[in-house]
């Protein structure tokens, strides 16, 4: 099966972090962003950035950054919708999206996500971990998305459309069940508390 191409989700407003790129706090010597590209670039066959406002604050990263085409804040789902654009121009057939903020997740996100997928016309796939209360918890921003959706994408976001499981459950979305050690791996940076927790577990 060919890698899919990848997409770092960037386009939040920040706003329990008083605002700006949360990708660009530090994390020890590193960027949050620049583990999140460590992380995923060996996964799949080429990275993007998904980030609205000026991008030249991007370029010591050396990856392409894609704006939101959907006009106002419409969430992750916007910027799932610029990934698969740009995946279309290169004439791929599927993306893999992770969150910028998220700086553990699994080393073996793409493949989990594509064994999910086995069998899937459109290969649609959420990562999810185990949940006491709920049995398990989805985390939206880390899925296998795949470019023949992305019309039907773009109109329902034009409709209104903001909710990711709305949308991924319409079209028969499987998720990709995922251990939790020691750590979520899933947790991502909201806040400084949530920061300084990041900073414990390395």
């Amino acid at each position: 099966m060919k890698q899919p191409l990848g997409v770092i989700l960037a386009g939040g407003q920040a706003t329990r972090m008083g605002g700006g790129d949360k990708g660009l706090l530090m994390l020890g010597r590193q960027t949050l962003l620049s583990r999140v590209i460590d992380r995923l670039a060996p996964q799949v066959a080429g990275l993007a950035l998904n980030a609205n406002g000026d991008p030249a604050r991007f370029d010591p990263f050396g990856l392409p950054v894609l704006a939101d085409s959907i006009e106002g804040f419409a969430g992750p789902l916007a910027g799932v919708l610029a990934g698969l654009d740009w995946a279309a121009a290169r004439g791929a057939d599927k993306i893999v999206t992770a969150a910028a903020d998220t700086p553990f997740f699994p080393g073996d996100l793409v493949p989990q996500l594509l064994l999910a997928s086995d069998g899937m016309t459109h290969p649609l796939v959420l990562s999810a971990t185990p949940d006491p209360e709920r049995g398990r918890a989805r985390h939206p921003t880390f899925g296998l998305w795949p470019v023949a959706l992305r019309d039907d994408l773009r109109a329902a976001l034009q409709g209104g459309l903001r909710k990711v499981v709305i949308w991924t459950e319409k079209h028969g979305g499987r998720e990709a069940l995922f251990p939790v050690s020691t750590i979520d791996p899933f947790f991502n940076v909201n806040t400084p508390e949530d920061l300084a927790r990041a900073e414990a577990f390395l």
